[in-house]
């Protein structure tokens, strides 16, 4: 495995809304996923000649409500590889399997469960996130073809930079708003301006009234500093004479931005610059599958972890389980468990040594479970409990953390979630390293994991994790 950096973008599952996106295709958009549910339910009931009578009528509307929240808007751009077309599947699987209990849940309290028929309730369960998928996979292209059979929206942009150019380039790769970019407007000459947009540029700011007049212009974005300066302040007024609708463009390129969002204090406006991917439905989503994942592993892995805890304690003298201080979620210290792979228990508090290759600390029998990394197990009980997840950054020991954290700008974010048992960095061949090159990039990856957090982007990397784990050359 090769430490070549990997795009993360495509993994992300944001169904992108913008505002300027005709009203039709966001009512689509957000009705398709909660649609499908219902429809694939009255298809079964049909099958299976059942009444919509109440039982059946309260799973219908707990269905649309559930999908509604759990599933999001469609996403207009379609799975580009098979790779990913297979995550996205996984991801509507896991997450209709989250509203299936949710509504056997409350039919179970409600007591009126033993009135439906299990065959509607199987065939319905299965049929359903093959249906949504279909449905990821195709709709979009109707959608699109739907959005360009009318007259596209007119835009310009005030602002002839590189925000500006960025944003032309952007409505420009989403078809689906229909929308075209006649050029750009700026008070300099055109020498002074990036090359993209001293080609299409239509002339002064004071010439924007007029033109738009002329052109029937239905949008106009604004990608200049939003200021008291006076050019500001005319171009705002002047702007008023006139039907376009007009959107100011905030340049945050100067932040790193992580799960950035709009949202209103009272009425006033406010934008995320660092915030966690867990907050309101996102957070219980990662919860439950952390505990679903978790029990399941435990579960399966129990006679395996007996097995370890036999050797080490057969084998060396000491505890079979090691317990090491780790900075958790907000920076919190936290014990991580481990199966003891190393005849010393240093808890990394004031100092650490970091383990090389042919250590003579390591134990054969641990020599095996580091190669392997069946010395992680007994931390499913940490994300069991809550201190860590299945996926997220690894926790560093609470030295090492000092150490880096003055180095490296950034460092401390990565805590903004909790650590996890394999992350997005061990994937890409980041695992071991104790230089600053290493850690750099580590790091990197961490952070780049906190800003497009989707589940599918987690089930890809528990995969990937278990394509990985047995040639990872890094691990010893």
């Amino acid at each position: 495995m090769t430490n070549q950096r990997q795009p993360l973008r495509s993994y992300d599952r944001s169904a992108g809304v913008s505002a300027s996106e005709p009203t039709s295709l966001f009512v689509l958009k957000s009705l398709l996923y909660p649609v499908m549910p219902v429809l694939t339910l009255g298809l079964c009931m049909l099958v299976w000649r059942e009444n919509l009578d109440g039982p059946y009528f309260l799973m219908a509307v707990l269905a649309f409500f559930g999908a509604a929240d759990v599933l999001d808007a469609l996403p207009m751009a379609p799975p580009r590889a098979r790779s990913l077309a297979i995550a996205s599947l996984l991801d509507i699987i896991f997450r209709w399997s989250l509203v299936i209990a949710f509504i056997w849940a409350l039919l179970e309290i409600a007591g009126i469960a033993n009135q439906l028929r299990w065959e509607v309730l199987v065939s319905w369960a299965i049929a359903t996130p093959l249906v949504i998928w279909v449905g990821r996979l195709y709709a979009p292209h109707l959608f699109l073809r739907a959005s360009n059979s009318g007259a596209p929206r007119r835009v310009v942009i005030a602002g002839a930079n590189r925000l500006g150019a960025k944003l032309a380039r952007s409505l420009q790769e989403s078809p689906w708003l229909n929308m075209e970019v006649l050029g750009f407007f700026d008070d300099r000459d055109s020498g002074r301006l990036p090359e993209d947009c001293a080609n299409r540029l239509l002339g002064k700011l004071g010439w924007m009234r007029d033109y738009i007049a002329r052109n029937s212009i239905d949008v106009v974005y604004i990608t200049l500093p939003m200021t008291r300066h006076p050019r500001i302040t005319e171009l705002l007024q002047s702007l008023k004479d006139s039907t376009a609708s007009v959107y100011f463009v905030p340049d945050l390129t100067m932040c790193d931005l992580m799960q950035p969002r709009f949202d209103l204090v009272n009425g006033i406006p406010v934008v995320a610059v660092c915030e966690s991917p867990f907050y309101g439905g996102r957070g219980i989503a990662k919860r439950v599958s952390d505990i679903a994942i978790s029990a399941t592993a435990i579960a399966l892995l129990s006679p395996v972890m007996l097995l370890i805890a036999a050797a080490i304690r057969l084998t060396s003298p000491g505890p079979v389980i090691f317990r090491q201080k780790r900075y958790g979620l907000d920076g919190k210290e936290i014990v991580v468990y481990k199966f003891r792979s190393m005849t010393v228990t240093e808890d990394g508090n004031k100092s650490y040594t970091q383990v090389t290759r042919n250590d003579s600390r390591v134990t054969p029998i641990g020599s095996f479970i580091r190669a392997t990394s069946l010395d992680e197990l007994p931390q499913l009980f940490n994300v069991l409990e809550g201190t860590m997840s299945i996926v997220g950054p690894r926790p560093h020991a609470v030295a090492v953390n000092e150490q880096y954290r003055r180095l490296i700008p950034g460092y401390m974010l990565r805590h903004k979630v909790k650590p996890g048992i394999t992350g997005w960095a061990q994937v890409n061949g980041y695992r071991g390293g104790d230089d600053i090159g290493s850690m750099r990039a580590r790091i990197e990856h961490d952070l780049e994991y906190l800003q497009h957090w989707s589940l599918t982007l987690d089930l890809m990397i528990i995969l990937k994790t278990a394509m990985v784990v047995w040639n990872d050359k890094h691990a010893y």
